[in-house]
């Protein structure tokens, strides 16, 4: 017979680790169950009822997706978190930038950076590796005036290289280096 803790190592093993209290309940393990095995060592709590199970391997995106979990449901990277998980670029973020459309109301550790997006369309987001970011093209956008143009253009080609970005994103992209 299967355990609660085989349970959530399941749904933690598509998570890059990470395992929340309502997908627990909705695989059938009562966040009681949940809470006491965090007690025990098998699980490691983030609070917000957002865990990380120990028995699955940590990968290069586990912190991404606790800080996601931890922003709630509808929660995405942008702006330099996007190019950082992709490995675009130079970034070295302090702080993961995580936006979502809705208020979230809840303190969040000092690693994460949380900002409203509403005006981001459902088209402008998508997944990497599970994760869900917006999309290249729209993290390209969203930081053109923060960047110099040089790196801005560096960081485009890269990504275009890499088949992040097709022809039509290039040619809507390429509107911006040609105005300035």
């Amino acid at each position: 017979m299967r355990g609660y803790r085989y349970d959530l190592w399941e749904i933690a093993s598509e998570r890059h680790g990470v395992v929340t209290i309502p997908e627990a309940e909705d695989a059938g393990v009562p966040a009681v169950e949940v809470r006491k095995l965090a007690h025990r060592g098998a699980l490691r709590a983030y609070g917000k009822g957002v865990y990380v199970h120990l028995g699955v391997p940590m990968t290069e995106f586990t912190q991404v997706a606790v800080a996601l979990a931890l922003a709630g449901n509808g929660a995405f990277l942008h702006r330099e978190a996007v190019f950082d998980l992709l490995g675009l670029g130079q970034f070295n973020p302090h702080r993961i930038r995580v936006a979502t459309r809705r208020r979230v109301r809840r303190s969040l550790p000092e690693w994460v950076e949380l900002e409203m997006r509403p005006e981001v369309p459902d088209g402008d987001v998508t997944r990497y590796e599970g994760v869900p970011a917006t999309t290249v093209r729209r993290a390209l956008e969203d930081i053109r005036d923060s960047v110099p143009l040089e790196r801005w253009k560096a960081l485009a080609d890269q990504a275009y290289r890499r088949e992040l970005l097709d022809d039509r994103d290039m040619r809507g992209l390429s509107q911006w280096w040609q105005l300035a």
